[in-house]
């Protein structure tokens, strides 16, 4: 069974930066999908980018195009997110989640079996 742990989420100002980190284990094929979602309560979750192992392909959502990077350390099986010049508007539970489906990321949130359990970011202006 696939599990997922998130890890670096943080407090930091406007203009910050972090970086979350998600490991993954029990995986049983070798392509699969794995996504950042984020939540605000009261709100949907948010896909924000994700990564397809099959092609090394990456998408983001448009509000954090040019401010984040995803990348993926296939030797260490753990997904990356890189958030640069962080906006109030990015605090949010952020959690990793992965599917299987092939070829290419779903683009069905429900597609997405396995979640880690989130960790927070808290961007102040």
């Amino acid at each position: 069974r696939v599990q997922l742990s998130e890890s670096g989420g943080g407090s930091v100002q406007a203009g910050g930066s972090l970086t979350l980190s998600c490991v993954g284990s029990g995986y049983t094929r070798k392509e699969y999908c794995t996504a950042w979602f984020r939540q605000v309560s009261g709100k949907e979750r948010e896909r924000v980018a994700d990564f397809y192992t099959g092609t090394s392909d990456a998408h983001y959502v448009d509000s954090v195009k040019g401010r984040f990077t995803t990348f993926y350390d296939d030797a260490k099986t753990t997904l990356y997110l890189t958030m640069n010049d962080l906006k109030p508007e990015d605090s949010a539970t952020y959690y990793c989640a992965s599917s299987y489906s092939n070829p290419g990321c779903p683009d069905n949130v429900r597609a997405f079996g396995y979640w880690g359990q989130g960790t927070q970011v808290t961007v102040s202006s």
